[in-house]
Formats: structure tokens, C-alpha cells, sequence
């Protein structure tokens, strides 16, 4: 479904998919009242959501689209400015599960079409079918994992609404320090910083060269590099590094998962969030080695299982669970009085 008050932009967004055998857009609306009314009759498995629309706007009526067409997951379509992602994260966080660039007239090309072909294809259930990617050969089952002194929490696709289920379940108590590397804009890292910081009534702090890990805090991976950790004078610091990995990702996951496994010598739970694609399954399977647990979250939960699905399928997990469970689990395996 197409909820755009451009009937320019809806109209090219409808020959880009319609063309496509195997998708089709079922119901187009101007309005966010137009569309409720025809999701009571249309069945449908994505919407394409635009945030700025007369009437109710895109985010007054997220969470009544969620209500209305059950399992659908929304793609906002936004513009990826400083101006936008206040906007734009505040819908990821309500339930969206993701957000692409809306372009100026002509931008519309076919990089831009292959990206939102996939990305639909993605949230529609098929993200097998488009990153080509397959659990690893099973491992082992896991053994009892070392108490954690850290949490490290890769996301992507999905995984802003399943963190704030994480964060909000955890006990105020529970102290760990924990790890974000989520997949997003440069632009929208400050802000997205801001909602985890007031999800979890904890600091928030991008992660740079040379900042102490604290307890009580979180360190988040800004957009331009990875986080990465060492140990340094009997403390565990931050670095950055910038260097390609195998799954494509800037900020990746798994430089953060295996550097945390070094410098806490395995004593780190890790967390694979909703997302798309295969980030974070190698430093899972290093932490994993090093005697550290790893934690996925389930498929019905997730916006887009396959970030968790790597670990999940290949034996590396010691829970799969809804993010409110991993909270619970993580609180748990840290051995304090929640």
C-alpha cells in the first residue's frame, strides 16, 4: 500500500513495483484517513508511509496503520536531513520498521529502485531470497556462557522499535555497560542517542577515540565507523576503525562483537536485533569461541529476521526470545538482585 499525498510520487512508486512479478500495489491513499478506512477492506503486507500529509499526519497515524493492518510492516519514506530525523526515528521507534530517502524529482533512478524493491521484498517476509544468505553449518549447542560484564547490541531493520521493548524491560537497576551499534543515517545518530538515552533513563554517549567504558552507560556507534574495544591501563576504551567488512555494514556489528570479546576476555553478552542481512554472525561466532553468550531475537517479533536468523540457525544462540525476554534473560545471566 501507498500512503503519499504526491500523486506524482505515488504514481512512480507504482510502475517501480507493479512491474515487479512478484510484488503489487494492492491500495494507494492521499490521505492517512483514506488509508485506514481502506485497510478495514485490503489486505496488505507493506506500507510505504509518507510523515508529512494534510490532515493526520504520518506519525498521529502510525500507530493506528499498525492497529488496523495487523502483520504489515511500514516503510517510512523520508527525507534523510537533520530536519527529518527526529521525525523519522520517533516512527521507527513507535513501530516502523524502516526508512529510505524520498528523492527529488529525478532521483528516482534504478539504484534507487533497487533499493526500495529490496527493501520491500525484505519487510514482505522474502529477505531470504534477496541477501542470498544462509545460516553457517551448525555449531556445537552452547555451553553455560561467562557472566557478562558488558552487553553488545548489533540492529538494523526493525531493531529501533525492538530496542526500546529491550531497554524499557530491563531493570533500572541493571547497571552493565551496553554496546549499540544500530544501522543508520550519520545524520540521525545524535538523535537516535537522544530516544535511547530517554528509553532507558541511562547516559548515552557516541562512542569515540579513547572514552572509558562506564557502568551505567551506553555507547553508541556513530554513523561514519565502527566501535570497537580494548583494553587499555586496567580499563576497557573505545576506539573507532574504518576499515571494509565482509557484510558491507558502516558501522558494523561485528568489529564491535569480537573486539568486546578480547577486551572483556569473553565475559560479554551479545544481542542480534531485527535486521536485514548477515551483520554481526562472525563477531557472534568469535564472542561465542571466547566463551560469551549470544542472545537472537525471535522471528515473530522481528521486522526483518535475518541478522538473528545467522545466529539462531547456525547453533550459536543460547536464547531466542522477544526483546522483552532478552531483557530478562540478559538481567538474569548478570547474577544481580533485579
Amino acid at each position: 500500500m501507498l500512503i503519499d499525498d504526491s500523486l506524482t510520487v505515488r504514481t512512480v512508486f507504482s510502475r517501480m513495483i507493479d512491474r515487479e512479478g512478484d510484488l503489487e500495489v494492492v491500495a494507494q491513499a492521499g490521505t492517512a484517513e483514506q488509508a485506514l478506512m481502506t485497510l478495514r477492506a485490503v489486505a496488505v503486507d507493506v506500507i510505504l508511509l509518507d510523515l508529512e500529509m494534510p490532515g493526520m499526519g504520518g506519525i498521529e497515524a502510525l500507530p493506528k496503520l499498525l492497529e488496523t493492518a495487523g502483520k504489515a510492516q511500514v516503510l517510512v519514506v523520508s527525507s534523510l536531513t537533520a530536519d527529518g530525523a527526529e521525525a523519522t526515528l520517533t516512527a521507527l521507534q513507535i513501530g516502523a520498521a524502516d526508512t529510505m530517502l524520498k528523492p527529488r524529482p529525478g532521483g528516482f533512478d534504478e539504484d534507487y529502485k533497487q533499493n526500495l524493491l529490496s527493501r520491500i521484498r525484505a519487510l514482505g517476509g522474502k529477505q531470504a531470497e534477496v541477501i542470498g544468505a544462509t545460516p553457517e553449518a551448525s555449531a556445537p549447542a552452547p555451553g553455560t556462557p561467562l557472566k557478562p560484564r558488558a552487553v553488545a547490541i548489533g540492529a538494523s531493520t526493525g531493531g529501533i522499535h525492538a530496542l526500546n521493548l529491550f531497554l524499557r524491560k530491563l531493570p533500572r537497576q541493571f547497571d552493565l555497560p551496553l554496546l549499540i551499534t544500530q544501522h543508520l543515517p550519520e545524520s540521525f545518530i545524535p538523535v537516535f542517542a537522544n530516544q535511547m538515552e530517554m528509553a532507558s533513563g541511562r547516559k548515552a554517549r557516541l562512542a569515540d577515540e579513547g572514552v572509558i567504558v562506564e557502568r551505567g552507560e551506553i555507547l553508541i556507534a556513530p554513523g561514519h565507523g565502527h566501535m570497537i574495544l580494548r583494553k587499555q591501563a586496567g580499563r576497557v576504551v573505545i576506539g573507532l576503525a574504518f576499515h571494509d567488512v565482509p557484510s558491507g555494514c558502516r558501522p558494523s556489528v561485528d568489529p564491535m562483537f569480537a573486539s568486546a570479546a578480547d577486551a572483556y576476555d569473553g565475559h560479554v553478552a551479545a544481542i542480534l536485533l531485527s535486521g536485514m542481512g548477515r551483520d554481526g554472525s562472525e563477531g557472534a561466532r568469535h564472542l561465542a569461541q571466547a566463551g560469551g553468550a549470544v542472545l537472537a531475537q525471535d522471528e515473530a517479533s522481528s521486522a526483518v529476521w535475518g541478522m538473528p536468523r545467522m545466529v539462531a540457525e547456525s547453533g550459536l544462540a543460547h536464547a531466542v526470545l522477544p526483546p522483552e525476554g532478552l531483557a530478562a534473560k540478559v538481567a538474569v545471566m548478570a547474577g544481580g538482585n533485579w
